[in-house]
């Protein structure tokens, strides 16, 4: 008798988490899991920022999946999607090859939502994979260098557009990186200007007033141009051109200012909602005894009006329980209900302080930032133990991670 196939589509949180609850769940021999991939690493995603800002290693931010992974228990196959035929259930791959599979979860991630807004897409910079990340820090020292020729003062302005906890936190890294890079490359400091911009009458206006407070005091404290309550209307290589008629010469904008999931689940056939896959309680995707979904690009019903938001601590909940339904499905045993539960937020703001709220403690400065590596050094245990943390933090590779810019 065969063993089940099953495929997994993304090693992103919830791709990762899954894998590795698998190997451990499944009996030696009871089915085969492979594991697909377009790049061999698994990126921190909400580590994103330090790449933007080259303040951490490459290596730190972008893990080998070969080596985090069981090779006994998983294959790894680094390759790019094109389709899926739930039907016949095969994956098409870029390049024309096709794989079987029985059980298949799709955990694709998310794409940069850009509302439209001209210019956007084409001139802006996302925070969205390592490879668009590591796209800001060449671009920063592009700016660097052109300014020696031309002193265009545009050059030296770095626009951070999203208010949010991302676009806080690469400000805050931009904050901690800039002294050391411009001594690096002759740029006098003081020439250098951060914008952070706004929609919202504030930054972070879903965290209470005083955390509100604490880091517009931290954007003033360190010269931060902060613009709030004004939408961006389009984007060009040389500027951002906001509401009111105020154009802000930049060549460099990072956008941040909203996720969408991943567009390649249009191709499926799977049911959507608002452009992303619905799933059952069960994770399933809706009407479907095989197939999951979860993270970024899963539609997963809070009730009969919302749906969970796409972050990292819903797809790190969803893992475990996905991993565990995949299993009883082929063991014929009941499935486990996912529940989530909103375990509170942080947002570094650099290294030496961040922001956050975990129930009703409210958290800010040096304790927040402590509370934040607490939050990362327990992602890296759930993903290879305490060895894992030792190897990031201590002996972890530093040369930089071959990656084409922009």
């Amino acid at each position: 008798m065969n063993k089940p196939k099953i495929v997994i589509l993304g090693a992103g949180y919830g791709g990762m988490i899954t894998c590795k609850r698998l190997e451990k769940l499944l009996k030696a021999g009871e089915a085969d899991v492979t594991l697909i991939n377009k790049h061999d690493y698994h990126y921190l995603t909400t580590q994103l920022h330090k790449v933007g800002a080259a303040t951490a290693a490459d290596r730190q931010i972008a893990l080998s999946i070969p080596e985090l992974i069981d090779s006994q228990k998983t294959h790894f196959l680094k390759a790019e999607v094109s389709s899926v035929d739930t039907n016949k259930q095969e994956i098409h791959l870029h390049g024309g090859d096709l794989i079987t599979y029985d059980y298949l979860l799709i955990a694709l991630g998310f794409e940069i939502e850009t509302y439209g807004i001209p210019g956007i897409k084409e001139n802006a910079f996302e925070i969205r994979s390592f490879k668009s990340s590591k796209a800001i820090y060449h671009q920063i020292i592009k700016q660097f260098n052109l300014y020696k020729e031309d002193q265009d003062p545009s050059r030296l302005t770095f626009v951070v557009a999203g208010g949010g906890f991302t676009g806080i936190e690469m400000v805050g890294e931009l904050v901690d990186a800039m002294p050391k890079l411009c001594k690096e490359h002759d740029i006098p400091f003081e020439k250098v200007k951060i914008i952070a911009i706004e929609g919202a009458p504030s930054v972070i206006p879903f965290f209470p007033e005083p955390l509100i407070q604490y880091t517009t005091e931290f954007f003033q404290k360190h010269n931060i141009e902060l613009i709030t309550s004004k939408k961006i209307l389009a984007c060009t290589p040389e500027k951002i051109s906001l509401e009111d008629g105020v154009d802000i010469p930049t060549r460099t904008v990072i956008w941040s200012c909203g996720v969408k999931g991943n567009t390649i689940v249009e191709r499926f056939g799977l049911p959507l909602q608002k452009g992303k896959i619905l799933v059952d309680p069960f994770l399933r995707v809706k009407n479907m005894k095989n197939v999951f979904s979860i993270g970024d690009c899963s539609c997963f019903m809070k009730n009969e009006k919302d749906s969970l938001p796409p972050t990292a601590q819903v797809a790190l909940q969803q893992a475990p329980v996905c991993a565990k339904n995949i299993v009883a499905t082929i063991r014929g045993e009941e499935l486990k209900p996912f529940e989530y539960h909103h375990k509170g937020s942080v947002a570094s703001l650099g290294t030496k302080a961040a922001v956050g709220l975990v129930g009703s403690l409210r958290l800010s400065g040096l304790f927040g930032a402590f509370m934040k590596q607490v939050i990362e050094a327990r992602y890296l245990f759930n993903l290879g133990g305490i060895p894992l943390i030792i190897k990031q933090h201590f002996h972890v590779k530093r040369e930089p991670l071959k990656v084409s810019a922009k």
